[in-house]
């Protein structure tokens, strides 16, 4: 099977993570709409008790006198994502739940690549120690791990050889042939690697902008509320217009980490992909001179 058919599982993975992040995306919006804080009973007394004519009696030797207990009570926080939720519309719901599933996206891309590429790095480190000391190419392939992309472009090779003697690429030189076919292999490595990387780049680019419209709407909705009650107090404006900026900072915390990680995983894919064209490279030495695997190993290392 070559590289490209076994890339052919990206597409379920990326609708496997387009599930997981709705799910993930709808449980944090119902966690939003059930966040409370908690607050000490502060209400005053309606009447300060009459002082007493007589000091009070002290307690008799051996009783336990009782601490006061405070009276505790958990009220909704009228300034909180609670508040925001449950005043908000439909558009304004859908941003916050647009911005759940943006950093749900973002988090699992940045996981799974940086799995993905600490595997690949690895698999290089194996290639490099078994792969060139076997004594042919059948026997380096066998020593590395079935699912190592340098096992496929073996194996790729291999097959590019063994099937162009009398067949209607016969017209092609050998040497260009094998080039052709070990450039798709590493093209094919190189898109799996990108992927995942457009959908960073956007969420970074756009998620500023997604949270200032929900800023924007937000206040338009507190300002036309205030104007329909005729009260422009601070304590009605500050509630309102504060719980709108959250949608700018929420658009923020994840446009960041996108943008960060985007730029990361790039420069490890250029690291990880380097290791992968030069053992293409090597190979491809390696199987136009029609060598031995120490010949091949002599010209690395030339």
């Amino acid at each position: 099977m070559s590289i490209r058919e076994r890339f052919k599982s990206t597409a379920g993975s990326m609708v496997r993570f387009a599930m997981v992040a709705l799910v993930v995306g709808t449980f944090a919006s119902v966690a939003v709409a059930q966040t409370t804080t908690p607050s000490t009973d502060s209400a005053a007394p309606a009447a300060a008790a009459p002082a007493a004519d007589t000091a009070a009696p002290a307690p008799a030797a051996g009783s336990e006198v009782a601490a006061p207990v405070a009276a505790t009570e958990t009220v909704e926080n009228p300034y909180g994502l609670s508040a925001l939720w449950k005043g908000g519309d439909f558009v304004a719901r859908g941003v916050l739940i647009i911005m759940a599933i943006m950093m749900t996206g973002t988090w699992y891309i940045i996981i799974t690549k940086l799995i993905e590429q600490s595997l690949l790095l690895r698999s290089a480190s194996q290639a490099d120690k078994s792969f060139w000391t076997a004594p042919s190419l059948a026997d380096g392939a066998s020593k590395l791990n079935k699912s190592s992309v340098f096992r496929m472009l073996v194996e790729d090779g291999l097959r590019a050889t063994e099937h162009h003697e009398g067949t209607l690429v016969d017209q092609i030189d050998l040497h260009t042939w094998v080039t052709m076919q070990l450039q798709r292999s590493v093209d094919s490595i190189s898109n799996r690697m990108k992927s995942g990387l457009a959908f960073l780049a956007t969420v970074g680019s756009t998620g500023p902008f997604v949270g200032l419209f929900g800023t924007v709407w937000g206040i338009y909705h507190a300002l036309t509320a205030i104007g329909i009650a005729g009260q422009a107090s601070i304590d009605k404006v500050a509630g309102p217009v504060g719980e709108a900026l959250i949608m700018t900072a929420i658009g923020l915390m994840v446009a960041v980490p996108a943008v960060l990680g985007y730029n990361w995983l790039l420069s490890r894919n250029k690291t990880a992909m380097d290791r992968v064209r030069n053992f293409s490279a090597d190979l491809h030495a390696l199987l136009v001179s029609g060598g031995r695997l120490g010949a091949g190993k002599s010209a690395r290392s030339a």
